[in-house]
């Protein structure tokens, strides 16, 4: 388990981080770290996707579980409460982060060992050390910028097998 602060991405931001990924219908979208669930919901209901996120919080995890049933999306969003170093996100096809870089370092062996190749991996603010971004990109907040990073298994990462 690690420990980090639980901040939200703002909307916009998040917003912009599933457009730079590409997510569309038949995408399955995965927030390490889920949160508030802005980011699956909003994987859901603006980009037509599948969604799960992974939270540890007991009290984030039944707040975003509230917030899926309000929004009707029990068969499109998922919520996990549990640690996302020990739950499988290989069916995943876009993978969120808003970690630290040395949590997304510990995560990189599980990345490259479980998500297909052409999967998409965005994070916000903080590099995945070692992996080559596809894109970079700032977005603009009231009092600072904001860097989205989107990496793809296999173009980013080493080669697999």
């Amino acid at each position: 388990m690690v420990d980090v602060p639980f901040v939200s991405t703002p909307e916009h931001v998040a917003r912009r981080m599933l457009q730079l990924a590409g997510v569309k219908p038949g995408d399955v979208v995965y927030d390490l770290g889920a949160g508030d669930g802005r980011i699956i919901i909003m994987a859901a209901k603006e980009f037509g996707a599948k969604a799960v996120g992974i939270e540890i919080r007991k009290d984030l995890y039944e707040q975003i579980m509230r917030r899926v049933k309000v929004d009707g999306l029990e068969d499109r969003v998922k919520v996990i409460n549990g640690d996302f170093f020990a739950i499988d996100v290989s069916e995943a096809s876009v993978v969120t982060l808003y970690l630290l870089t040395s949590v997304n370092e510990k995560l990189k062996p599980k990345l490259e060992k479980e998500l297909k190749e052409g999967a998409r991996v965005v994070s916000h603010d903080f590099e995945v050390p070692g992996w080559k971004p596809v894109l970079v990109e700032s977005v603009k907040d009231y009092w600072c910028d904001h860097k989205i990073y989107v990496y793809e298994i296999g173009v980013s990462t080493p080669k697999k097998g």
